[in-house]
């Protein structure tokens, strides 16, 4: 190249730098539902549930399996481009029954909040010391007798142990808190402490497939329950899942929103600033949109169980849908123990989340 095209060469750079519009690039390019991989996950892997905080780096834990039986849990932290930068071994679970952690949420000083499985703890991760500390411990309430109601008690077609699952905070600092062992929504007083019961209700009995994702709801005067299966018998449609929607205020009364497939076990879910709620189906291997009347209109891939997503990691036990930007980040459980499909896969959806709800002061003792 001579000395004149070298020179119009650079010019035609300078161009068309000038003429491409800021942020615009080759994520902009994906067609939507385009997946491809974040970040694979080292044993005992299993991440049931992302977060990303709002220092832009991505969280995720070890959840239960067989397989994990006896092995620490681990909290891990990535770059938003999938590079690993820390782990954490979980400290104080029992590793003679099954155990496995979900980083749930992040509290107004930016520690991690999160979920042990064989205690029942509600944790906080303080990311920059490494100090771990408890900030409540759900109880084991045994089954209601024959007529019994109340919150010292249980309604479960089966008594089993409290298995803390999502968390979401609530406008005045409490912190709500899924149950999947127990038919309960938990509330944590603004600080931490005992927690209470905020809903007991037969609905939310799965038995082995229970309460999953929970979010404070868009307007903020609701929270939005997952409910994998009814196989509790609190609902004739004992293997299809439910949304529900409970207000803050007044009664406190589970309202279906939709129900799911056969099987599809739904799990964790988030809105879209849309109205849409985007729900991954942990049974079905595949990701469900639904519009703002909450009917379905999406779901990905069409045929279910193959997980198939065009990327080298197929869904497989998806538990999760968190919005980064204009893509979902999933976190791709591998439950029956496949360590080649431990994953967070990052899924371009070309629109944004809701922003998740952080109050002043949310986590710290008063």
């Amino acid at each position: 190249m001579n000395p004149v095209q070298r020179a119009l060469a650079a010019l035609l750079a300078a161009v068309l730098v000038l003429l491409t519009p800021a942020g615009s690039g080759a994520a902009e390019d994906r067609e939507r539902w385009h997946t491809k991989v974040l970040a694979m996950v080292d044993a005992p892997g299993r991440p049931a549930n992302v977060v990303l905080h709002p220092n832009g780096r991505v969280y995720a834990g070890t959840f239960a399996s067989p397989q994990t039986d006896g092995v620490p849990s681990v909290v891990r932290e990535w770059t938003r481009a999938g590079r690993l930068l820390r782990s954490w071994e979980v400290p104080g679970q029992d590793l003679e029954v099954s155990h496995g952690v979900q980083v749930a949420n992040v509290d107004s000083r930016g520690r991690l909040v999160v979920l042990e499985k064989s205690t029942g703890g509600v944790l906080l991760l303080d990311l920059r010391t490494d100090r771990w500390s408890t900030y409540s411990r759900l109880p084991d309430l045994p089954a209601c007798a024959l007529g019994q109601t109340g919150e010292g008690c249980t309604p479960n077609l089966v008594d089993a142990a409290p298995i803390p699952n999502y968390a979401t905070w609530g406008p005045g600092g409490a912190l709500y808190v899924s149950d999947y062992g127990q038919a309960v929504l938990w509330r944590v007083p603004p600080g931490g402490g005992k927690a209470r019961p905020w809903l007991v209700d037969k609905r939310l009995d799965g038995v082995e497939f229970g309460t999953a994702g929970l979010v404070l709801g868009p307007q903020r005067r609701s929270l939005y329950v997952m409910q994998q299966t009814s196989l509790g018998l609190g609902e004739a449609t004992v293997a299809l899942g439910k949304l529900y929607q409970v207000p803050l205020k007044g009664e406190r009364t589970l309202t279906r929103l939709w129900q799911s497939r056969p099987m599809d076990l739904p799990d964790g879910f988030s809105f879209a600033r849309s109205g849409r709620v985007y729900v991954a189906n942990a049974g079905s291997n595949q990701l469900v949109v639904l519009d703002e009347d909450f009917k379905e209109v999406e779901r990905v891939p069409a045929l279910p169980l193959t997980g198939d997503n065009g990327s080298p990691v197929p869904f497989d036990t998806p538990s999760n849908m968190t919005f980064a930007g204009t893509s979902v980040l999933v976190a791709n459980q591998g439950f029956f123990g496949n360590p080649a499909h431990h994953a967070i896969l990052d899924v371009h959806v070309g629109e944004r989340g809701v922003p998740v709800f952080i109050p002043e002061g949310a986590g710290v003792r008063r």
